[in-house]
C-alpha cells in the first residue's frame, strides 16, 4: 500500500493508523504482486473498493477500476505507473466528490475461466477523506497557514469568561490519535447517516451537528446544566475530545455524560477536522437564548426593581461556543460560501432534530435569512435586543428600557499560530448604529424577523454603567455605578441593584444582594456610587464557573424615565501549577508535576485531576478523596515522548465546590 509515501503526499502522516489514509482527487499508488508479468493487451485486472454493507455501483459505494483489455465506466481515475517483473504499480485517484470513509480493497483477475478475487484483508482497507488542498474539493482552503491551523492543529484554545474579561482553556482535539478516525466513522454509522450524504460536506456538517448531542438520536454527548454530575463526568473536568470519542466507541455507542457548549464544540471540531473538513471553535459573548425567536430577550423586573425570576424566561448566555466549518455551499449563491456556522449544543430543533446549521456567516452579516439552514436562530443569538419590563403593584408590566447593544458584544476564535484570540465580530455584524447595520435589520425584517416595534421611550439624557475589576473567587470587591448627566439641569437618580449567582447560561441560581442608593448629579458631570460586595454574601451560593450577575434599575425622577443595565462578573478560580523537570527528548523519560493548594476555609471533596497532551500522554486521571483548607496535593507523572516538536500539556482540577481550575504548558521535545 506504499504507506509512508502515500501518507506524506496526502498530508495524512499524522494519523496513528496502520491503514492507508488518502484524500479525494489526489493520486495514491499501490503495488500488486502477480505470479507472472502483466500484459496490458491480453490480461484483465480489476481493483475494487467497497464501502458499507450493501455496495452498489450506482450509489458510488462499489467502485471498480479496470486495467488491461476490458474497460468499464471510470469513476476513479487510474493508470499503470510502473511494471517490474511480475509486480505492477497502479496510480488511483478517488473522485473529487466521492464518499468518505473506510473502503475494503480487493483485486480481481478476470479470465475466460471466470473471476478470481483476493481474500478479504483488513490490512489493505483504505480510508478516503475530504481534501482541503485540492481546488476541485468542496472543502478546498487556499492558504497553507489556514490549513495548518484549522485542519492539522491538534490542540486549540477555547475562550470563555465575559466579554471584557476573556479567559481561556486549552483543548486537546486529538484528531490524529489512535482510534479517533474509526470512532468518528462509527458515530455516523450509529446515527444511520446515509452513505450517499458522506461525500457532501454540507450534509455531513448538518448530520454532525445532530450526532454530537444525545437529545434525539443517542449521539455522542449528554448535555447537562443542572450542577449535578455524580452519574458522569462534570463538563468542566474534560480536557479534550479523544477520551470522549474513544469512550463512546468502546462502550457500544452509549452517549457520554456530561457536556456543555464548549465540550460539544470541542468534540464537533475534532469530528470535522478528523474527516478532513477545516473547522474552528467560535465564542459569542453575551449570546441571546431567545425562547420565542422574536429577536427580543425579555427581562422582567418587579415593582421594587428586582428581577422577577418567574416571569423572565429568556436568558443571555455570558458566552456560547459553536463551530465554523469552511466549505463551498453548492446549494447557495457563490458569495455565501466560506465559513459556515454549525452548533451541536441542543437548544432548538431544526427539521425535527436538535441541530443547527450549516448557515453562512456572510448571510448572517447581511441579514439574508431566507437560505438554509437555521440562519434566523443564529442571527437572533447575535442581534437580539434586551428589553426590560417593569411590573407595577397590580402585576401589569410595561417596557421601561431597551438595550440594543448588549447581545453579540464580541465574537472570537483562536488566532493563527497563537493562543491569543482574534476578534471576528465584524465577520458577523456591522458596527452598532451604523447605516449598514440598519440596512441589515431592514433586510432581516423583510425575511420574516419581527420588527423592533417598541413604544418610543423618553430620552433620559443620562448614561449609566456598571464596573468591577477582575476578581479572584473568595475576594471582597467594590462594584461601581457610574452616572453621567448629559443635561444642563441637576438630576435625581434612584438606583436599585440586584446581585445574583448565575450559571454561564444566564440562568439565575440564587439572588444574594439587593441594595438601593440615591444620587443627585450636577449638570454635565459624572458621579459614582460604590457598593461593597463581600465574599460571605456570595460564596455560599456559588455554582460552577462562578459568575455573579448584577442588574441596576435606575429611575430618573425629574424626567420620569428608567434605565436598566446588566453586568456579569466572572470570578477567577485559584491557580493550578504545572511544571516539567528534565529536558524532554524523544525516547527519554521526563517528569511532569501538577500542584494545587486549597486557599479556602472549606474542604474540597471528591477532587478529580486530569492530565492530557497529544503525542505526549494518553489522558490520565487521579482522584483525591479530599483536600483540607490550606492543604495541597502534588501529582507526578513520567512521560516518554516518541515524536519531537512543540507539544502542549493540559491539566484540569475539578470537584463540585470548585470548577474550571486549569493550566497548560508548552513542551519542546528535542530529537535524540
Amino acid at each position: 500500500m506504499h504507506m509512508e509515501e502515500n501518507k506524506n503526499v496526502h498530508h495524512t502522516d499524522m494519523y496513528k493508523s496502520s491503514n492507508l489514509i488518502v484524500r479525494r482527487n489526489q493520486e495514491f499508488t499501490i503495488t500488486i504482486k502477480l505470479d507472472r508479468a502483466f500484459d496490458e493487451q491480453q490480461d484483465n485486472i480489476q481493483l475494487e473498493f467497497l464501502i458499507g454493507s450493501a455496495p452498489d455501483e450506482n450509489k458510488g459505494t462499489y467502485i471498480i477500476v479496470f486495467f488491461g483489455k476490458n474497460k468499464g465506466e471510470v469513476r476513479w481515475q487510474a493508470r499503470v505507473v510502473t511494471t517490474q517483473g511480475s509486480d505492477v504499480t497502479f496510480g488511483i485517484t478517488p473522485a473529487a466528490s466521492c464518499i468518505i470513509g473506510r473502503f475494503r480493497t480487493f483485486v480481481t483477475i478476470v479470465s475466460n475461466s471466470g473471476k478470481q478475487r483476493t481474500q478479504r484483508d483488513p490490512d489493505t482497507d483504505l480510508y478516503v477523506l475530504f481534501n482541503p488542498w485540492d481546488p476541485a474539493d468542496q472543502v478546498y482552503m487556499p492558504e497553507e497557514t489556514d490549513r495548518q491551523e484549522y485542519l492539522l492543529n491538534e490542540v486549540g484554545t477555547i475562550y470563555n469568561g465575559e466579554y471584557n474579561n476573556v479567559t481561556s482553556l486549552s483543548w486537546n482535539y486529538g484528531q490524529f490519535q489512535k482510534g479517533v478516525l474509526d470512532a468518528c466513522l462509527l458515530v455516523m454509522d450509529a446515527g444511520k447517516v446515509p452513505l450517499i450524504y458522506r461525500g457532501n460536506a454540507t450534509q455531513l456538517a448538518r448530520q454532525g451537528s445532530a450526532l454530537m448531542n444525545a437529545q434525539d438520536d443517542d449521539g455522542v454527548l449528554v448535555g447537562n446544566w443542572s450542577g449535578e454530575y455524580s452519574t458522569g463526568t462534570a463538563p468542566t473536568a474534560w480536557t479534550g475530545s479523544p477520551e470522549i470519542l474513544l469512550n463512546y466507541a468502546s462502550e457500544g455507542c452509549v452517549p457520554v455524560s456530561f457536556a456543555q457548549c464548549w465540550v460539544f464544540a470541542g468534540v464537533l471540531n475534532t469530528f470535522m477536522r478528523c474527516l478532513g473538513i477545516p473547522a474552528r471553535v467560535i465564542t459569542n459573548f453575551c449570546s441571546a437564548h431567545d425562547n420565542s425567536g422574536n429577536l427580543k430577550t425579555d427581562i422582567v423586573l418587579d415593582e421594587t426593581g428586582k428581577m422577577d425570576r418567574d416571569k423572565t424566561r429568556d436568558s443571555v448566555w455570558n458566552y456560547h461556543c459553536w463551530n465554523e466549518v469552511y466549505m463551498k455551499r453548492l446549494d447557495l449563491p457563490e458569495k455565501y460560501s466560506g465559513w459556515q456556522v454549525i452548533d451541536c449544543t441542543p437548544q432548538e430543533t431544526s427539521d425535527g432534530l436538535y441541530r443547527c446549521g450549516p448557515t453562512s456567516v456572510n448571510a448572517i452579516k447581511e441579514g439574508e435569512l431566507s437560505f438554509q439552514f437555521d440562519a434566523r436562530f443564529v442571527f437572533a443569538e447575535l442581534n437580539s435586543d434586551v428589553v426590560f419590563h417593569k411590573s407595577n403593584k397590580y402585576g401589569k408590566t410595561k417596557v421601561i428600557y431597551v438595550d440594543t447593544a448588549y447581545v453579540g458584544k464580541l465574537v472570537v476564535t483562536k488566532k493563527l499560530n497563537s493562543s491569543d484570540y482574534e476578534d471576528i465580530t465584524s465577520n458577523y455584524k456591522y458596527p452598532e448604529a451604523s447605516i449598514k447595520e440598519r440596512e441589515t435589520m431592514q433586510l432581516a425584517e423583510s425575511r420574516g424577523v419581527p420588527p423592533r416595534d417598541y413604544v418610543p421611550l423618553g430620552e433620559a439624557g443620562v448614561d449609566i454603567d456598571l464596573y468591577a475589576d477582575t476578581i479572584k473567587m473568595g475576594d471582597n470587591f467594590p462594584l461601581t455605578i457610574s452616572i453621567k448627566n448629559r443635561n444642563s439641569k441637576t438630576c435625581n437618580v434612584q438606583c436599585c441593584l440586584t446581585g445574583s449567582v448565575v450559571y454561564y447560561t444566564g440562568v439565575t441560581s440564587t439572588s444574594f444582594k439587593f441594595e438601593t442608593k440615591d444620587a443627585t448629579v450636577q449638570p454635565l458631570s459624572t458621579q459614582t456610587l460604590r457598593i461593597d460586595i463581600r465574599a460571605v454574601e456570595y460564596m455560599p451560593y456559588l455554582v460552577e464557573q462562578s459568575n455573579l450577575h448584577f442588574i441596576v434599575y435606575s429611575y430618573i425622577e425629574d424626567r420620569d424615565v428608567s434605565i436598566s443595565k446588566m453586568k456579569v462578573v466572572n470570578l477567577r478560580p485559584p491557580e493550578l501549577l504545572i511544571q516539567v523537570t528534565g529536558t524532554p527528548r524523544v525516547g527519554k523519560d521526563f517528569m511532569v508535576s501538577v500542584e494545587f493548594m486549597n486557599p479556602y476555609n472549606f474542604t474540597l471533596k471528591d477532587v478529580e485531576l486530569r492530565l492530557d497532551g497529544p503525542d505526549l500522554i494518553q489522558t490520565k486521571t487521579k482522584k483525591y478523596k479530599q483536600i483540607l483548607p490550606g492543604g495541597s496535593v502534588k501529582y507526578k507523572e513520567s512521560i516518554f515522548p516518541l515524536i519531537s516538536g512543540k507539544k502542549k500539556l493540559i491539566a484540569c482540577l475539578d470537584c463540585s465546590a470548585l470548577r474550571q481550575v486549569t493550566a497548560q504548558i508548552d513542551v519542546e521535545v528535542l530529537k535524540v
